[in-house]
């Protein structure tokens, strides 16, 4: 946006020399050079067989411009073109903002297209626990950025209740309840569930059943699972709610094996040839697909591996016909998801419309060393701890901050404080800054009737560097939408707020020397507003209005 007057001279500046070429404009490393600089001489140099310079002098020689808008078009090095822009170019790059009102940044670019995205899906085995955190601010920001320009989403869980983890919850309901009902009944220390949450739902069978469970049979454990099964997942339920999720569509994982799309997936890879049984086992042939080994599919137990689920699975929703679909994993999954998506392709799917975003652990880290996050009663420490302990705000941001491909520090020190370091409350608190400047005009009297006559802004520096920061946001929308990468909207609000505080702390708002300027000034802090709150909401932080 802030480059499109410049855009739309330098296209026709070239068409106009004949030229093939998709010129740049870019933001000029130092502000000594300009407000815009493009290298398009450099780009044509050797097609032209000329020297970049002088094909920049051309180029310029042939740009017509409004001198009101355009101060000087000049040529640096070995063939830069830089431009200065005037107060009426910013005048105009702010009205255009302020035209698209409380909507600014978010755009149609994709509407009509159709976008899944799958995140969270942990197993309901027990509450989230903080780790969760990272995969639940990437993925319901990127359901978020994806509607932000266009998209229709659906946010899905894939609800894996089937495999030997369910057993082992069962197994470990089991022991428990008979172990409160006063029974020297083993529990399984190597494979069950040690928290005081399986008690509790030890409890509640209890309450429901009295001792009719006493007896261990495979009706019994059924029971017990169900209950685990329903316990955990309103558990996770109830946290998810706590950080503004929600998801549109559940997929019951055992619906794979009741409804036959176990069985198909592996008669559809047999017929292909990628199918074999081996010491017991049923193998798929994955060398065949390119990559380095095969893999198990079915143990000899019977029991699939959870290579096979996921086969099935992504056979479905490949089969729905979404435009895009995304997946949101753990980067232990880097191996898996390789495996899945070849034996997908090769059953006929267009794997392309599937994008894979794995990120890297937490570390959580407290006075400078890593830190286990635990309680004092030796209790597992759940994602519920961490949002009660720093507040649901806090907890997004931080998870959502970094690129999801690069390990995340998530510091308690600074994630605790309340001051300007701490970048959420940096952000929030240049939004509560703005909207009481707000409420300080209304209680002035300070009227605002349709848009100001904005042509006295852009003779400060701070005025220039706020709208110019403003005006990337759509660009920032998009691309962060289009790289799946949410830490791309965090970085771009820390650069806003950092920009409106300085035109905050030099440019007089409510008392500038001119009512003009007042109203001018105000529309300025107004679309820095909607900036920063529709950026928080990409990332599901909220925009308090004081703090």
């Amino acid at each position: 946006m802030f480059f499109d007057y410049a855009q739309e001279i330098l296209h026709h500046a070239i068409s106009k020399l004949g030229l093939q070429v998709q010129p740049e404009i870019e933001l000029p490393r130092h502000p000594q050079h300009g407000d815009a600089a493009t290298n398009v001489a450099l780009q044509l140099a050797r097609a032209l067989g000329k020297p970049p310079r002088t094909i920049a002098e051309d180029i310029v020689a042939a740009m017509e411009y409004d001198r009101e808008r355009i101060a000087a078009i000049e040529i640096a090095g070995p063939g830069f073109i830089n431009m200065r822009f005037r107060p009426r170019y910013y005048a105009d790059v702010l009205l255009r903002m302020l035209e698209q009102g409380e909507r600014f940044g978010y755009s149609a670019r994709y509407a009509g297209k159709r976008a899944n995205v799958e995140y969270v899906s942990a197993n309901p085995t027990g509450p989230l626990h903080p780790g969760h955190g990272r995969n639940i601010a990437l993925g319901d920001s990127i359901a978020r950025l994806l509607e932000a320009v266009g998209y229709t989403v659906t946010r899905e869980y894939y609800f894996n209740n089937a495999g030997r983890q369910m057993y082992n919850l069962a197994r470990s309901i089991y022991a428990r309840y008979r172990q409160l009902l006063g029974d020297d009944y083993p529990f399984d220390e190597e494979n069950g569930y040690r928290g005081s949450y399986i008690y509790d739902i030890a409890r509640e069978l209890i309450a429901e059943y009295g001792e009719r469970l006493r007896e261990e049979t495979e009706e019994n454990l059924a029971i017990c699972r169900a209950k685990g099964e329903q316990w955990c997942f309103a558990s996770i339920r109830r946290t998810l709610e706590r950080l503004g999720v929600h998801h549109d569509v559940y997929f019951n994982e055992h619906s794979l094996y009741t409804d036959g799309h176990i069985e198909r997936t592996v008669e559809q890879l047999r017929q292909r040839g990628l199918v074999y049984e081996k010491d017991g086992a049923t193998w798929i042939a994955t060398t065949k697909l390119g990559l380095d080994q095969d893999r198990v599919i079915i143990k000899s137990t019977g029991e699939p591996t959870y290579r096979l689920p996921d086969m099935a699975y992504h056979c479905i929703k490949l089969s729905r016909g979404d435009d895009l679909v995304v997946d949101v994993f753990g980067a232990d999954h880097i191996a898996t998801i390789q495996e899945v998506l070849a034996a997908v392709k090769a059953l006929g799917y267009d794997t392309s419309r599937v994008k894979v975003v794995l990120h890297q652990m937490v570390t959580f880290m407290k006075d400078g060393a890593p830190y286990k996050l635990s309680k004092r009663s030796g209790e597992q420490y759940t994602l519920d701890d961490l949002i009660e302990e720093l507040g649901a705000d806090v907890v997004r941001y931080f998870f959502a901050m970094r690129a999801a491909e690069t390990q995340l520090v998530f510091d308690l020190n600074l994630a605790r404080e309340q001051s300007e370091n701490n970048p959420v409350f940096y952000l929030q608190y240049a939004h509560a800054r703005i909207c009481s400047v707000f409420a300080n005009a209304q209680q002035l009297g300070v009227c605002f009737d349709g848009i100001p006559d904005l042509r006295v802004l852009g003779h400060h520096p701070a005025e220039c560097a706020l709208i110019k920061a403003l005006a990337q946001f759509p660009a920032i929308v998009e691309r962060a939408a289009e790289q799946l990468a949410p830490y791309i909207v965090a970085d771009y609000l820390h650069t806003v707020a950092e920009a409106f505080h300085t035109f905050y702390h030099e440019c007089r708002i409510l008392g500038a020397e001119t009512n003009q300027l007042v109203h001018a000034r105000m529309a300025l802090a107004g679309v820095t507003r909607v900036v920063l709150r529709n950026g928080l909401h990409l990332l599901g932080v909220h925009a308090p209005e004081r703090m």
